[in-house]
């Protein structure tokens, strides 16, 4: 592992990804003296932590210092706070590890914010680390004084403020096992700058104090026998996954529980990869923007399993008339999302990989037992659908290169990549046109729709996956948000590859003025296409990375594989598209799924059928 003292030259890659990591034997021998942000450092390396995106400043200062001894601990000095979290939620992605993001007081800790709000709402453990001032100025209004523990207890798990040195351990030990247990989630430990300088006594481990935290973890298993009967008398069930599957490691049981009883698969934007795209009994991904045989399976279904998701109004569409005949059985480790949306008439409250292990067992003794519906009159119909309404595009009438098949051929020429996107039609783009066939494949901002995401979410999932080629599929937008990153990537020898998707506007809000605000343009033109400002292929090569352009069809195969010849620092491409192409399937916000568009002035989409 490249340490603090020994990291890569400008451009150098990082090292192969190693095996699976033995977690590490904790220090042993009699408790040592050491300042307070000794502590902290030994205490990250004890819980193996491997790399840190932060950013020093005064408050903050002290940790530094010895951070720069650590073998075992690797710094990524970004340009912002906020790359250095969603760097953190990239690598924690990619690798299922903890990520860890580092930030002084004041605005250092506030550009935290976004990204500790962002893992929150995509349940993503990430361990923030902030300064503060020293104890005797809290509460005065002191220079970069802000109380991050109080502006950020909406959006963490849990947070921390030590006032004691000899606590940084125990602190460090609870953060990453609350983080990282139950429903994952971020963490931030706040510690003042004269607890940093503090002489105190380090000793590992320590023990952990935490009486009113005890994560469900199995499933009662009656609920899990009730569940089985529905499945096994359901004609037309649904399984609905969301990215529960992934964070519990389950997408080899979910494969199991759908083959063996021949059930329908959707999965969510936060489950893409959970479910093989190649397979049979996948359907796409629903909601808003989904396939149409995903909502409509959703629509008509009389039972939906829903596995790891939450029932959002991105999936749901107008919830009074969602699934309206459908019973539910909703299996999540977080027993607050049970019924918050969508009341369950089976709540089993666990985590998603033993669930779903004893359902198939449940199912199986049911079905021994005679108790098997048919689906065959449920498979005709979802392929009826399939078959009329097949995911597609058309070229742009102006001869302006297509964005989908941009992303298309991207997906085809990297099919064993980690993609990551912003927020918007790439977005969308992505998640429908790109094959996902295996679990971290796909990584994005879900709940809270991050502008700016991509790119440092990718830096952190390289840094995670080395050996693995890792796109950053985004928009001009988004693009101009975080592509500050590129340098930090360039330089610290983190060879991403981005897909800049230009269409010159703000895409999705164009898309609602077209099709909502009579084609009134209102503050989306970015103007990139028309001034080329800022030029993204230079902008690129500016930062340390190889600048590619691509505006015609012809070009766009032939630059891709130029991409991914050059693996000795990071690459951008500017695909110059259309300015006018669309996202379908949509279903449009504040309507029901059963009005499901696919092209403009189109719906509702299906009719209603006997099954």
């Amino acid at each position: 592992m490249t340490s603090a003292t020994s990291r890569p030259a400008p451009g150098e890659p990082l090292s192969p990804r190693p095996g699976p990591r033995p977690k590490p034997a904790p220090p042993s021998g009699a408790p040592v003296r050491v300042t307070g942000a000794q502590s902290l450092v030994r205490s990250l390396e004890a819980v193996g932590c491997e790399i840190v995106f932060g950013i020093p400043g005064g408050t903050i200062l002290p940790a530094y210092d010895p951070l720069l001894d650590s073998t075992k601990v690797r710094h990524v000095l970004v340009r912002h706070e906020q790359g250095a979290g969603h760097a953190a939620t990239g690598y924690a992605q990619a690798t299922g590890r903890v990520g860890v993001c580092m930030a002084t007081s004041g605005p250092g800790a506030t550009n935290l914010v976004t990204p500790l709000a962002d893992a929150n709402m995509d349940s993503v453990p990430v361990v923030a680390i902030t300064g503060q001032q020293s104890r005797p100025l809290i509460g005065t209004d002191a220079f970069q004084e802000a109380d991050i523990c109080g502006i950020t207890m909406p959006i963490t798990k849990h947070n921390f403020l030590v006032t004691d040195p000899i606590d940084i351990p125990r602190a460090i030990a609870e953060a990453f096992h609350i983080a990282s247990t139950g429903r994952p989630g971020p963490v931030l430990v706040d510690i003042p700058k004269d607890v940093l300088q503090e002489t105190t006594s380090f000793s590992w481990p320590p023990e952990l104090r935490l009486p009113g935290y005890r994560p469900t973890t199995r499933p009662h298993g009656k609920q899990v026998r009730e569940a089985a009967k529905l499945i096994a008398a359901a004609r037309r069930p649904v399984l609905y996954v969301g990215g529960g599957v992934i964070k519990a490691e389950a997408s080899a049981e979910l494969l199991r529980l759908a083959e063996e009883n021949g059930i329908p698969v959707v999965t969510t934007l936060m489950a893409r990869g959970a479910f093989p795209d190649s397979h049979r009994q996948h359907l796409g991904m629903p909601g808003m923007h989904g396939t149409v045989s995903a909502v409509a399976a959703m629509q008509k279904a009389d039972l939906l399993v829903a596995l790891g998701a939450r029932f959002d109004d991105r999936v749901t569409g107008q919830l009074e008339s969602f699934a309206p005949e459908a019973q539910v059985v909703h299996a999540d480790i977080d027993p607050a999302e049970i019924s918050k949306n969508r009341r369950a008439d089976v709540p089993i409250v666990g985590d998603c990989k033993e669930i779903i292990t004893e359902l198939i067992d449940a199912v199986a003794a049911e079905k021994a037992h005679g108790h098997a519906a048919d689906l065959t009159p449920w498979w005709e119909l979802i392929d009826s659908w399939r078959g009329t309404f097949p995911l597609g595009y058309d070229w742009p009438d102006d001869g302006t290169l297509s964005p989908q098949y941009v992303i298309e051929r991207i997906g085809a020429l990297s099919p064993d990549a980690v993609y990551t996107a912003g927020v918007g039609q790439h977005q969308m783009w992505a998640a429908q046109f790109v094959k996902y066939e295996s679990p971290r494949t796909w990584i994005n901002s879900g709940g809270l729709g991050t502008m700016g995401y991509a790119v440092p979410a990718a830096m952190g999932a390289k840094a995670g996956v080395p050996d693995r080629t890792v796109w950053a599929i985004d928009g001009d937008g988004c693009f101009q948000m975080t592509n500050q990153e590129l340098a930090t990537c360039a330089i610290e020898g983190i060879p991403i590859k981005v897909a800049v998707i230009n269409n010159g506007n703000l895409g999705m809000v164009r898309q609602w003025q077209t099709l909502f605000y009579g084609e009134r343009y209102s503050n989306t033109d970015l103007g990139t296409h028309k001034h080329r400002i800022p030029d993204f292929k230079l902008l690129a090569e500016a930062m340390g990375c190889a600048g590619l352009r691509a505006e015609s069809r012809e070009e766009v195969d032939a630059v891709i594989k130029q991409a991914l010849e050059i693996n000795d620092r990071p690459v951008v491409i500017d695909f110059t598209v259309g300015k006018d192409a669309q996202v379908w399937p949509m279903v449009a916000a504040g309507t029901g799924n059963s009005e499901i568009m696919a092209a403009r002035g189109i719906r509702p989409l299906f009719e209603e059928d006997d099954v």
